[in-house]
């Protein structure tokens, strides 16, 4: 086969696969707004209060009192998953808010400084990544009491080094790019080549990043509400609702697996649209 050939039998390869990663995009897309919309309603309004018992009704299953059941003190599981997902949702994005803008300061810092500094800050992300956010939670449970600022704090403690290696690493090729290398010939400053230069082209790659990452802090979250180091009671989380469904799997499963769907939908759902962004605002990994 001529190369001629080669390249005409992988150009429809490569269509089908960019319009793979689109759909890839579309669709994490809306399983995020579908759950931003479900989050935001469950502010102000529920099928029933969530906190509400109904001990007369416990452990009912799906469409046999209410879309889908009750648990064992009679609370409606839909209105509780749909106040779990603002739960899950809001303290996600407030710690890989938290971690990534934090990260990225050090990141871009450490970049323009070198040296010792940058040094420094790589072995603290070393020292901070042999510490889990579970581990975190504990140590921060101790001394704050367990809650939502908790939970915020160790999943951002976490996200702290993951954006400092990724802004770290995009910073180093902006600083050796041509156009910072003249902003440096005339004389403008770190600080100044830094905001104007460099942070703007490396937002892409930290877009991307924070994106991925908030699948994964919901996921971390969640595994902090199963051991109780999460949003207390009354207030519900998927994660403890999988811990108090452990006890009645056999007798009411969907009280583990609905909650269970929920964080996996929520996983793919951020994955699938990091995947799609990367394509999207990094040109060259689309390329490949």
């Amino acid at each position: 086969m001529s190369v001629t050939d080669s390249a005409t039998v992988a150009r429809p390869h490569r269509s089908r696969f960019r319009e793979l990663r689109r759909a890839n995009l579309i669709l994490g897309a809306i399983i995020i707004l579908a759950l931003v919309g479900i989050a935001i309603l469950s502010l102000f309004w529920t099928p029933v209060p969530p906190a509400k018992m109904q001990i007369t009704h416990k452990l009912q299953p799906p469409f046999g009192f209410g879309l889908l059941g009750t648990d064992q003190l009679g609370h409606d599981v839909l209105s509780m998953l749909m106040a779990g997902c603002w739960n899950s949702l809001s303290i996600s994005v407030s710690a890989v808010a938290i971690g990534g803008t934090l990260g990225t300061i050090i990141g871009i810092t450490a970049a323009a400084r070198r040296g010792i500094f940058e040094a420094l800050v790589m072995r603290a992300c070393d020292v901070i990544f042999a510490l889990p956010p579970i581990l975190s939670a504990m140590i921060l449970g101790a001394f704050l009491g367990t809650g939502r600022t908790t939970a915020i704090l160790a999943i951002a403690v976490f996200m702290v080094p993951v954006f400092a290696r990724v802004a770290l690493g995009s910073a180093l090729q902006a600083w050796s790019r041509d156009y910072v290398l003249a902003a440096r010939a005339i004389g403008n400053t770190q600080l100044s080549i830094t905001v104007r230069h460099v942070l703007p082209n490396i937002m892409s790659g930290i877009i991307v990043q924070a994106t991925i990452q908030l699948g994964l802090a919901i996921l971390t979250e969640a595994g902090l509400a199963f051991l109780g180091l999460s949003v207390p009671p009354p207030e519900p989380t998927w994660g403890r609702m999988l811990a108090d469904a452990q006890t009645y799997f056999h007798a009411a499963p969907w009280l583990a697996l609905l909650p269970g769907l929920a964080i996996a939908l929520s996983v793919l759902g951020f994955n699938l649209l990091g995947d799609g962004l990367r394509d999207l605002l990094d040109p060259r990994e689309a390329a490949r």
